[in-house]
């Protein structure tokens, strides 16, 4: 595969922005090599500045449900933005979406949007503790809730352990705030009930995390969490921005059938453009400036462009059938595999809950905490990587990292891509022995 004009971009970019990159998964350091510089998306296909075509199974880290350029999203934004790009005013496409989310939602009955998944965990995090009264939050290790102060720690040691922070730059005194657990055990939640009672605002967890593997969580623990926090006055706080709307139009509130107190939205509602949400019912988020004490304001929020995208995406995902047959498909495409790599005794595995899927270099059937990814498996994952970029497929850059699907990628380029996943597997399995 040729790297040329990558290489240079990317030795540009080095003059210009942090590690070369505005974002650090993109640096390609988990994988090596450098990093593509995309040009050009279409259906489910992306092609890099050296003009390679690649099947493309990040579809932007998630949003892009319908696939890249879709028409009817396109087709809105240039309508948007022919009246312009941002007023700083209320629109018509705001009260679109937002009735077009709320009609088709039973979970939430409010909704305030902002310009990023971050922005969304960062302001329900505030409601929470505005709401409540209250100031330590419990979060989960191995969720991801974006680059949020106190969200962006990891736990410390025992049971019930406050947060020591994962990034320079966020005080202790924030990381301190928050109560970090491992997923999947009730007795952990129970202990820091019981040391932190009067001061838990809420409970914060994807409902399906996705971004430090796929560690699904059995029904029955999510339950109890909603159980548990109603008998103690805490918020439950379902982040699904990458679950929401991917997983059915509902999400994981839906698919799981369970009410949390909140939830927050990823770009997925806005048709893969700079958006994100943060949903109640309507007593909580009264709660919310102007019509309440906490404060929560952005220039862009509600932009016409990024809400006309967003209605545009949401009515095609609203079709008859539209959740099933993507899931139907992304099942075929992983059975196709793991049935090749079973053939071959690989301890291999793929995790899929609706079109998600992530790749585990491991034999167990199920793996719901982070403490059960074996580290050295990345190892496997980093010849996977460019093994399948030299077939022309293009996965996120990070072993961690889960993959899509979308209503674009065909049978005939899911047919493709598998083949290319099972020549990958051979090299990789006989190289990492090897080493």
């Amino acid at each position: 595969m040729i790297k040329v004009n990558s290489e240079k971009l990317f030795q540009k970019a080095h003059k210009l922005f942090p590690g070369g990159v505005n974002s650090p998964v993109r640096a390609f350091k988990s994988v090596g090599g450098t990093p593509l510089f995309i040009t050009k998306g279409d259906g489910c296909k992306i092609w890099d500045a050296d003009g390679n075509e690649f099947i493309d199974f990040c579809c932007s880290w998630g949003p892009l449900i319908l696939g890249h350029n879709n028409q009817p999203i396109r087709n809105a934004i240039v309508e948007a933005v022919d009246n312009g790009t941002t007023f700083g005013t209320p629109t018509v496409q705001e009260n679109t979406l937002g009735d077009l989310i709320l009609s088709n939602h039973r979970f939430i009955e409010r909704i305030r949007f902002v310009s990023s998944g971050t922005e969304a965990a960062m302001s329900a995090l505030r409601l929470a503790r505005g709401v409540t009264g209250r100031n330590k939050v419990i979060k989960f290790d191995g969720c991801y809730h974006g680059h949020v102060d106190a969200l962006l720690v990891k736990a410390g040691s025992g049971l019930a352990t406050l947060g020591t922070s994962t990034s320079a730059g966020v005080p202790a005194s924030f990381a301190q705030e928050t109560i970090v657990l491992p997923l999947n055990n009730k007795d952990a939640v129970r202990k820091a009930i019981s040391d932190y009672k009067n001061d838990i605002a809420c409970i914060a967890i994807e409902p399906i995390p996705a971004n430090n593997g796929l560690l699904i969580q059995g029904n029955e623990f999510l339950q109890f969490l909603r159980e548990i926090c109603t008998e103690n006055g805490i918020l439950l706080f379902f982040d699904e921005v990458i679950s929401g709307f991917r997983m059915g139009f509902e999400g994981a509130a839906g698919y799981y059938n369970i009410q949390p107190d909140l939830i927050a939205f990823g770009k997925i509602i806005g048709g893969g453009m700079p958006v994100g949400a943060y949903a109640s019912s309507e007593k909580v988020m009264n709660h919310v400036s102007p019509a309440g004490p906490v404060y929560q304001a952005g220039t862009l929020s509600g932009n016409p462009v990024a809400m006309a995208a967003g209605a545009a995406a949401l009515k095609e995902c609203l079709k008859p059938n539209f959740y099933s047959k993507l899931e139907a498909k992304t099942s075929q495409f992983i059975d196709s595999i793991l049935s090749f790599s079973k053939s071959k005794n690989y301890q291999f595995n793929i995790h899929q809950m609706g079109s998600i899927f992530w790749l585990a270099f491991s034999d167990k059937i199920a793996i719901r905490k982070s403490s059960e990814i074996d580290p050295e498996s990345m190892s496997y994952f980093t010849v996977l990587h460019r093994e399948l970029l030299n077939r022309g497929i293009y996965l996120g850059p990070s072993g961690f990292e889960v993959g899509f699907i979308s209503e674009a990628h065909t049978e005939k380029d899911l047919l493709k891509a598998a083949e290319a996943f099972k020549e990958a597997l051979d090299i990789t399995f006989k190289t990492v022995k090897k080493d």
